[in-house]
Formats: C-alpha cells, sequence, structure tokens
C-alpha cells in the first residue's frame, strides 16, 4: 500500500505550513520523509539549496547518499515528535547540549550557554538539573523544542506536538508555537488543532488518502473549504483556541 502519492509543495523562508487530516492519511509519514527518518521510494527533498536523501547527478541520473552523509545534514532540520523522546537518564541540560557537542563538535560551554537561554526563553530557568520525569507533559515538550532549536535548524518540523499532553497544557504549548512562529522560524507543522492552525499558519495542506487534496491561505482554506472531504473534515473537529488566546504567552 503507498502511503503517499504525487506529493509536491514547498515552504518559504519564514513560513508556517499546518499539514491536516483524518488520522492514517499519511501526515507523519510525510513528516518523516521531509529529514529521512523515513526513506521515500521517490522524489526529492531540497533545504536552503541542499537536497537530502536523493540527489540529480551531473550526467542527469539520481544518487542515493550515505547514510553518513544524510546524517550530517539532517540537523539542519529540528523534528519534535509526539512523544517528545527526551533521554530519561539526562538532565535537561543535558539532553539539549548533547546533539550540539556530539553531532555538531560545538565547544560545550558555548552549548550549555545558549541551551540556557532557551530554557529561560520557554519558562524553564532552574530546570537545568532536572530529569524528565520530574517535569509535566507541558515542560517535557518545551524541553523536546528547545532541544531542537539547539542545532540551529533552518526548519522546524513537529509531529503533533500537542497530541500526548493533558488538555489543559495544550494552550501553554500552543503558545510557545505561536511564538517561534512570530519569531520568523519556518515550521512544517502537522496538527489537530484547527483553531491554532487558523490563527497561526500561513498555509494549510489538508492530506486525504496519501494525497494533497486542498492547500491555500490558511483562512481561506479553513473558512471558505472546496473539497468536499475536508468540509466534512472540518465539521467533526471541535475548535479549542480562539485568537485571544495565543495572544500573550505566559510562563
Amino acid at each position: 500500500m503507498t502511503a503517499l502519492r504525487d506529493i509536491s509543495f514547498e515552504v518559504e523562508a519564514g513560513e508556517v505550513v499546518c499539514i491536516i487530516g483524518p488520522s492514517g492519511c499519511g501526515k507523519s509519514t510525510l513528516l518523516r520523509c521531509i529529514n529521512y527518518l523515513t526513506f521515500p521510494d521517490g522524489g526529492f527533498v531540497e533545504v536552503d539549496g541542499t537536497h537530502i536523501g536523493r540527489e540529480p547527478g551531473r550526467d542527469g541520473k539520481v544518487r542515493m547518499q550515505s547514510h553518513k552523509r544524510i546524517d550530517q545534514l539532517r540537523p539542519m532540520m529540528g523534528f519534535v515528535f509526539q512523544q517528545f523522546n527526551l533521554w530519561p537518564h539526562m538532565t535537561v541540560l543535558e539532553n539539549i547540549a548533547r546533539g550540539p557537542v556530539k553531532v555538531q563538535r560545538r565547544p560545550r560551554e558555548e552549548v550549555e550557554r545558549q541551551a540556557r537561554a532557551l530554557l529561560a526563553r520557554f519558562g524553564l530557568a532552574g530546570k537545568e538539573d532536572a530529569y524528565p520525569s520530574a517535569l509535566s507533559g507541558g515542560q517535557k515538550q518545551r524541553v523536546a523544542i528547545a532541544r531542537a532549536l539547539a542545532m540551529e535548524p533552518r526548519l522546524m518540523l513537529f509531529d503533533e506536538p500537542t497530541s500526548a499532553l493533558d488538555p489543559e497544557i495544550v494552550k501553554e504549548v500552543l503558545l510557545f508555537l505561536r511564538e517561534l512562529a512570530d519569531s520568523g522560524m519556518t515550521m512544517v507543522i502537522v496538527t489537530h488543532e484547527i483553531g491554532f492552525a487558523r490563527h497561526v499558519a500561513d498555509r494549510v495542506i489538508f492530506l486525504d488518502g496519501g494525497l494533497v487534496a486542498e492547500q491555500g491561505p490558511a483562512r481561506q482554506v479553513l473558512g471558505d473549504p472546496q473539497n468536499p472531504r475536508l468540509r466534512e473534515f472540518l465539521a467533526q473537529i471541535h475548535e479549542v483556541a480562539a485568537p485571544a488566546d495565543l495572544s500573550t504567552p505566559s510562563h
């Protein structure tokens, strides 16, 4: 069975794109193909002018990059998972610093200084020595976002970042995503939070059956959907965030 078919879209620098659709439509698979956690069967992924995974050769033939090369390029994209994926045996500071130190070979002192600044930015100052088991779900997700940002990516990918959170914590994480969007970070977000997508995304892509069924400016796609399946999907979704809810982050 083919999970995705004929998928093609571009994301401009500083743009926020939300991907929505019913369960099983291929949203998470699409994100994993973008950064080659899942190897797509064809096509190209290009980030800031650099091909990742497959690249066209000068002779016109398509070449597959080595796993080593893909690993070198993957940090161009930060990935935030549904289940946080923090290392439980490491402190918050170690979770954030490990990638830049081990993968990018950056000086530990510089990385830890950056990590502390990120923690302060996300309202987690003082949590540097805590372990993930001592954090709330919202705090874990903010640490996961800080860990991804510490690699200084060109693009951030979020796979349903609020799906594993208690309802009262969802707003907290959405506010921080709004802050990231306002800062100019390029983001692709798989989400079921339609209210968030309406007020934060520049563009929305609706996947259905592994295909892009509709895409366009967020307010147009969500306010006046043309695809019958999208109209049906939106009718089943309960919007949880109003514009005012996302305007003033609070820690």
